[in-house]
């Protein structure tokens, strides 16, 4: 198809196939330039020859390998845009046309008709049907929900009381415990109170019966002739007698 007929079709439908191609080389010369720029402040950096004469060799040997990426670059991107954009990408096939306003208007209506009012019809109906069940399905989870709340409600309520009785158990428990230990204890005091009167009156007695058998031992002492004739063990025994306990 001839250029003008194929800039009408391309205008008509508001393309443009040649924007389109400059767009796209000159996003590549700037990704180009973008590059170099970094290449040369890393070099310049790594070597530390910033404002020395090696700077500017760096400089034109970076400017001889872009110009020899960016020839080879445009050959490339040239041979691209005759042999593969206009060629393929925007070719208007051969007896291609738009179609006027009415003809247009008219292919409109007629799909339109085509649908016909009976699918329009079910697909409506089928439509309804599906609100239907979203809305009892709907309900139904609500309702679900309102009793799980309840429950969640419930059950908050019977952990608080648990957790009451708990805490009144254990306070109970433990005045409990505190009384019991203070009965344990008067016991223990009275039957130490009782074991130390029962010692108490076992040393009097025998005090009280050392007391008279030593006052036996004098008297026999006193009404006889003295130690004379005492064995030495009944004498050791008397004064054993006369210690105190």
């Amino acid at each position: 198809m001839e250029g003008s007929e194929s800039e009408a079709i391309f205008d008509s439908l508001n393309l443009n196939p040649q924007l389109f191609i400059n767009a796209t080389l000159n996003i590549v010369d700037e990704l180009i330039d973008s590059a170099f720029e970094h290449l040369h402040s890393e070099a310049s950096a790594q070597l530390k020859i910033e404002g020395s004469e090696k700077a500017a060799d760096l400089t034109k040997g970076l400017d001889c390998i872009r110009f020899m990426i960016q020839s080879s670059l445009d050959k490339r991107l040239s041979m691209w845009v005759k042999y593969y954009c206009f060629v393929h990408i925007f070719a208007v096939p051969e007896g291609f046309s738009l179609p006027k306003d009415d003809e247009a208007s008219a292919g409109d209506l007629m799909d339109v008709d085509a649908v016909g009012n009976s699918d329009l019809d079910a697909q409506l109906d089928s439509l309804r049907t599906k609100i239907s069940l979203a809305e009892q399905e709907s309900a139904g989870l609500n309702k679900e929900i309102q009793t799980l709340e309840r429950q969640s409600v419930l059950n908050s309520h019977q952990a608080a009381s648990m957790n009451e009785l708990k805490k009144l158990s254990d306070q109970i428990s433990a005045d409990d415990a505190f009384k019991e230990v203070q009965r344990f204890a008067t016991e223990l005091r009275t039957k130490i109170k009782k074991v130390n009167t029962g010692r108490a009156g076992d040393i009097q007695r025998l005090r009280l019966e050392r007391m008279r058998l030593c006052n036996g031992d004098l008297l026999r002492v006193i009404g006889g002739n003295g130690y004379s004739n005492a064995k030495p063990e009944e004498i050791e025994d008397f004064h054993a007698g006369l210690k105190p306990m």
